[in-house]
């Protein structure tokens, strides 16, 4: 019997967590590409991803996650299209504290959306901040309301490995349900 990899493609925004999320959850030293900020980046963190993060876990004994986390910066999002195209499902990080980012989430969710027909969810993070949004004025601002077969929403703290394990948890029950869709 071969061993099943389901990829799970971490996306969202500069900041929003993709690299905590993967390194808090990986049982391998994580592969990432980042890279010293050096424009306007560098007054808000001091490296940045500029290909992509690699982690893996194993959820079975013949099944595995790998987790790809991409660039936040739009001018690496050539890597979007190589990550997203062989991903099972993807998260998306939007950072709730940031209402300025909200734009470029929805732009990434529609971008995906619009190159993969796979499951989703979005996890908001940063919702400890004094100044972060509520996760329903999150949605609203992302367009995802009163929308049929909407993408579940949950709050995720990308430094704590049981938030990290729920929001994979989530994904892998969506993959479930529409493996069980499939053989029905």
């Amino acid at each position: 019997m071969t061993s099943e990899i389901l990829r799970i493609v971490v996306t969202g925004g500069v900041g929003a967590g993709k690299t905590t999320f993967i390194r808090t959850i990986s049982e391998i030293d994580v592969v990432d590409t980042d890279k010293r900020a050096t424009d306007e980046l560098a007054e808000l963190k001091e490296k940045t991803t500029v290909a992509l993060d690699f982690g893996k876990l194993t959820i079975a004994s013949k099944q595995s996650l790998h987790l790809y986390g991409t660039p936040g910066q739009e001018r690496f999002d050539f890597m979007w299209d190589i990550l997203i195209g062989k991903a099972h499902a993807y998260i998306l990080l939007v950072d709730a504290h940031r209402p300025n980012q909200f734009r470029n989430a929805r732009q990434v969710l529609n971008y995906m959306n619009h190159h993969a027909s796979i499951p989703a969810t979005i996890g908001v993070t940063h919702t400890d901040c004094v100044d972060a949004w509520e996760i329903e004025d999150v949605v609203l601002a992302l367009g995802l309301q009163n929308k049929a077969n909407s993408i579940p929403v949950m709050t995720v703290n990308p430094n704590e490995r049981e938030s990290v394990s729920s929001a994979l948890i989530a994904i892998v029950e969506q993959l479930n349900q529409r493996t069980e869709g499939v053989r029905n």
